[in-house]
């Protein structure tokens, strides 16, 4: 079982800075991050394949950086140039897949989720 404990969400002004930390139990080839927002479905972010290849959404390209650190098993999500739109709840996901799904339904372990709201 994988456990995953997000942390690192607040409120921001447009065009600040955030950084969310997702801590996992234990390492799986596939993390992501994930966003919702109420009334719509959840949207994969970004998501690190087990080859460091990296994916993001066309609408954060260029703002949103996801690195993983192995030695503490934990990935982070460096928001920059926040924009009103960023507002939702932000997950983390593992996938023991190589490469990581577009689809939320097939990710194993989520976290609790945290919140960004971005005014």
């Amino acid at each position: 079982q994988v456990q995953l404990v997000e942390s690192g969400g607040c409120s921001v002004q447009a065009g600040g800075s955030l950084r969310l930390s997702c801590a996992a139990s234990v390492s799986t080839s596939c993390m992501a991050w994930f966003r919702q927002v109420p009334g719509k479905e959840r949207e994969r972010v970004a998501a690190r394949d087990y080859d460091a290849e990296i994916h993001y959404i066309e609408s954060v390209q260029g703002r949103f950086t996801m690195s993983r650190d192995f030695a503490s098993d934990t990935v982070y999500l460096q928001m920059n140039s926040l924009k009103v739109e960023d507002t939702a709840v932000y997950y983390c996901a593992s996938s023991n897949k190589d490469y990581c799904p577009s689809e939320a339904r097939l990710y194993n372990y989520w976290g609790q989720g945290t919140q960004v709201t971005v005014s």
